[in-house]
């Protein structure tokens, strides 16, 4: 079975060495085995694990949320229920994320739309009363 190093592993989630190192001392990391002297090696399936981390913490959630995830999947079974509650409410989180993205860009839409016409006719007194409100 391969392995990687830290930094291989790294490279693979696209994080520092420094923040795999953060994630074991935060306790995120407890599948992770070590040589004899103490080098973490990372299995694909530890790699995976770290995917499904970084995703969590895209959504926002805070390390230490992260972390009772991480305890709930080393419980087993007995836990299926919470990790499933906890993606619900990560959709949750990430649809009205996304629904606040979309209000950002219709904006952003909007007065690109605006400063396109007024670069066209070279002024912006083509939108004479949108002007006054915000440039």
């Amino acid at each position: 079975m391969e392995t990687y190093s830290i930094s291989e592993a790294a490279k693979q989630i696209n994080v520092t060495v420094y923040t795999l190192r953060y994630y074991d001392k935060e306790g995120l990391l407890p599948f992770v085995e070590r040589t004899a002297n103490g080098t973490r090696r990372f299995k694909e399936s530890d790699i995976q694990a770290l995917k499904i981390i970084e995703c969590l913490k895209a959504t926002g959630m805070p390390i230490k949320e992260i972390k009772q995830f991480i305890d709930w999947c080393g419980e087993g079974d007995e836990s299926l229920q919470q990790r499933y509650d906890l993606f619900l409410e990560r959709k949750a989180t990430v649809k009205a994320q996304m629904e606040e993205l979309k209000k950002t860009m219709d904006v952003i839409e909007h007065k690109c739309l605006y400063y396109e016409k007024a670069l066209k006719a070279g002024t912006e007194k083509v939108h004479q009363a949108a002007a006054i409100v915000i440039n």
